[in-house]
Order: structure tokens, then sequence, then C-alpha cells
């Protein structure tokens, strides 16, 4: 997935792409530092990871199948996909949720065929007597077909099976704070909580290897939960390392 990030800037810019900074979070977060690491991307300036620690990643790890069960497996309705998302407190911002639930289930169709109707209706044999009778007959049959026609009930159910890609998840996040620290170009942490920390970064964070900062009031999904603060980081830290410059009249 590393790999593809850098084919995709290649088959976008082709071999002088522009300065980019990569941004990721929690799962995105690590194949955002897995790509800075192997140089996937030669003119990256920067780095930004939301609230992923390889410590609470891997505590996080055993009771993740757990959390996937827990999950309705269906939704009725995209808005009600939506409202569990926020009811359940994996999204706090409704304005978000509505953005991302849809990209995150996708709609399926299953027969609801009426219990009392028969399977069988089409199979009847129609004997052979008059012409006229026949034909009588068959347009009967056609008409009892097109009555009977299954209807489809729609509902929406999660667009990626998460447990089935469990054999890749230690992968994912074992010695990724190493690989972090490891990254040089400036980086950004954003964290929802300090307690995050586990010691590698806390031992790095004291001696400036990157900058940390941290959002409170606000669950996992950081960015969207507090988008406006997460913007606000962003160009705070863009600027601090000129990337770019404030437009006039904006406040940091």
């Amino acid at each position: 997935m590393a790999k593809d990030v850098g084919k995709v800037i290649e088959a976008l810019y082709g071999e002088n792409p522009p300065p980019i900074m990569i941004i990721g979070h929690s799962m995105g977060g690590a194949i955002a530092v897995h790509t800075a690491s192997a140089n996937h991307v030669p003119s990256l300036l920067g780095l930004c990871v939301i609230d992923v620690v390889e410590g609470t990643a891997m505590d996080a790890l055993n009771s993740m199948q757990n959390f996937l069960r827990s999950r309705p497996k269906t939704f009725k309705s995209l808005e009600n996909a939506i409202e569990w998302s926020v009811k359940s407190g994996q999204i706090r911002n409704i304005e978000s949720a509505r953005v991302s639930m849809g990209g995150q289930v996708k709609k399926c169709e299953e027969s609801a065929t009426n219990p009392s109707v028969s399977n069988s209706s089409g199979e009847g044999i129609i004997e052979e007597e008059e012409e006229e009778q026949g034909a009588e007959e068959s347009n009967k049959k056609r008409m009892k077909e097109e009555d009977q026609e299954v209807k489809k009930e729609s509902f929406y159910t999660w667009r990626v099976e998460l447990s089935k890609t469990e054999k890749y998840w230690d992968g994912w996040f074992r010695g990724l704070s190493a690989l972090f620290l490891s990254c040089h170009v400036p980086k950004l942490l954003l964290l929802a909580g300090v307690d995050r920390l586990d010691k590698d970064l806390t031992i790095g964070q004291m001696q400036g290897k990157f900058q940390m900062q941290v959002l409170p009031q606000c669950g996992h999904a950081v960015h969207e939960d507090v988008p406006e603060k997460v913007a606000d980081a962003l160009a705070t830290f863009m600027v601090r390392h000129k990337f770019t410059e404030f437009k006039e009249g904006f406040l940091c």
C-alpha cells in the first residue's frame, strides 16, 4: 500500500512531482510512515500522522475482533448507518459522518419473496388443446409470473470485511514508532490524548524530533470530530517549516 502511494503520485506527476506533504490517520498514518520511510515520494516535504501510536495500536489489536463483532452487520439505510456512527461514538460530528460513512458502506439487495408465493408458479405444463385456448393459457401464465415477480429489498453493509485482514494487522503497526522517528522530514503527530504516547515517542518528543499537538474533546477520528482544529494545526505546522505562507487575515 505504501508503494501504491508512490505509484499514484508518479502516475499523476511523472518524474517531477511537486513538493508533497503526506497526512494519514490511524492505519492510514501507518501507511504514510512506511511511504515516507521507504522514500516512495522523493519530493516529500513533511509528514503528519493522526492518532496512531505503535504501543496503543498493538495493545488494541487484542480486542479488535470483539469490536468488529459488536458492530451492526447491516443498516436499513445510509441515514441509519450515519446515525449509528454518531450514537456509538465512532464519530462525534454529524456533518462529518454524513461525508465519511458513505464510503465505508455499500448498498446491497436481497430477495424479499413473500412466503405465500410458490416458487413453482411457472413450472406448470400447458396441455395441448385448441390453439386459441393454448394462447389464452400462455398469456395467463405470463401475467401470473409478472404479478409474482420477486421484489428487491435494499440494505447497506460494510464495504470492507476488516476481520479478514487480521493477519496483516501486526505488520501495519509493529516498529512504527522507530520508523516515524527515522523519517528525515519535519513531522507532526496529532493525538486525541497524551496518554496515547509510547516510550519511544515520549523520548523522541522530549528530544524535539517531532512536533506534537493534543486535541482534546474528540475521539479517535480526530480529523472528523474537530476538522477546524486539525486544519489550523496543519496550517501552523506548514507555515512554521516554510512549506507555505499564511493568507492575509488568517488567524492561528
